[in-house]
């Protein structure tokens, strides 16, 4: 009966070691670190083939497994590519922002700051929208220009950027003219002021300009509504918009003439077209 126990203690003892061993290299080979270059070049594969959720947990694992190696920084930026490119805006500007926070002197560090700002102008919605989206981009990419004036992305930063402010202009002008339907001259002119004093190269400061000299016209402040007349005419003197504020101004016995100490004036100020 001992003899029996004995053997059948014996048994389990040797089930359990080899039950353990088994465990063991289960994982052992589930947990066995890949090389942080295979795992990079698979994550390139991948989104060279338009597979940019799997090519993210590649990068993952590399920046998990080798953080601190050059593959390691270099695959926190192609997260942020890949969220970009799958149209995860938020999580791509967070990707961009952890590794500018990590690497600020790193030569990736421009295209982090491009794919942020590019992140939010993808989001720039809808001109009767609220425009924060819009404001985040413009802020995104001037703070590339300033930051990294050397860099490749300089230029296309620019051309986003200009579009970014014709944008806010033109929430502006919906404003201003939403304000003028109802008799809020002075409302209106506030938002019109925005668009000459920060957005003049935008294509609504015509317009802008126009609406001032309506407004003025309207409350009585003919001095103003002249100076914004002739502003018009002298920057853009084939403007429809000049041909508009003429003909208001001749109506009551008035014409273009710019008065130097209005703030018209000063916003124009070495004002030259491009």
């Amino acid at each position: 009966m001992l003899v029996s126990l004995a053997r059948s203690m014996a048994l389990a003892l040797v089930l359990v070691a080899l039950a353990g061993c088994s465990v063991s290299r289960v994982t052992e080979i589930e947990f066995e670190e890949e090389p942080a270059d295979k795992l990079y070049n698979e994550g390139l594969v991948l989104m060279d083939a338009g597979d940019y959720r799997t090519a993210m947990v590649k990068f993952e694992e590399v920046d998990r497994l080798h953080p601190h190696t050059d593959f390691g920084r270099r695959s926190k930026v192609m997260m942020a590519f890949a969220n970009y490119s799958r149209g995860q805006y938020p999580e791509a500007v967070n990707a961009a922002k952890r590794f500018i926070t990590l690497h600020p002197r790193d030569p990736d560090a421009a295209y982090a700051q491009y794919i942020i700002a590019s992140s939010y102008y993808k989001q720039i919605p809808d001109v009767t929208r609220d425009q924060d989206g819009t404001q985040k981009a413009m802020a995104a990419f001037e703070e590339l220009i300033e930051k990294y004036p050397e860099s490749e992305y300089v230029d296309e930063a620019r051309r986003k950027l200009a579009v970014a402010q014709d944008q806010i202009a033109g929430k502006e002008m919906e404003v201003g003219r939403y304000y003028l339907e109802r008799d809020e001259n002075l409302a209106a002119i506030n938002r019109f002021r925005v668009v000459v004093e920060k957005y003049q190269r935008t294509r609504h400061v015509e317009e802008a300009l126009f609406r001032l000299t309506e407004s003025y016209y309207t409350l009585g402040l003919t001095e103003e509504a002249q100076t914004a007349a002739a502003v018009l005419g002298h920057n853009f003197p084939d403007s429809r918009w000049y041909r508009d504020a003429h003909t208001l101004l001749e109506s009551g016995g008035f014409a273009p003439s710019e008065t130097k100490s209005s703030w018209i004036s000063r916003a124009f100020a070495g004002f030259k077209l491009l």
